[in-house]
């Protein structure tokens, strides 16, 4: 009984964190990838592959975790497993993040020194 419970809890939060961020850094990345690149269209095709990549990487974060999932027999243990995870989908977040934002200052950075 535990085990559904703590599946349910960690299939909305991460679903809501999931398409909630990626619809966030979508719509600002936008501004960014403009200011950049300077080609509309080309920065709308960018933006695209970028929140695809990203929900195909959560999508598969979230299949392979409800694999390893450790065994549950209490509320506690919900809540601690929950979080665990959770906090795992927030820092591969925030590492993807500032890759992205890293790579494309330096490609800026290199296609103005040519």
């Amino acid at each position: 009984m535990f085990h559904i419970i703590s599946y349910i809890l960690f299939l909305s939060i991460s679903s809501y964190i999931t398409i909630d961020v990626g619809r966030r850094c979508y719509n600002a990345g936008k501004y960014y990838l403009e200011y950049i690149i300077h080609d509309t269209n080309l920065c709308l095709t960018i933006n695209r592959i970028l929140l695809g990549c990203y929900y195909l990487i959560n999508l598969g974060y979230i299949a392979i975790s409800l694999t390893i999932w450790d065994k549950v027999n209490s509320m506690e243990q919900v809540l601690a497993v929950t979080a665990v995870r959770i906090g795992y989908i927030a820092l591969i977040l925030c590492v993807l993040h500032y890759i992205n934002i890293f790579a494309l200052y330096f490609l800026k950075k290199n296609l103005t020194i040519k």
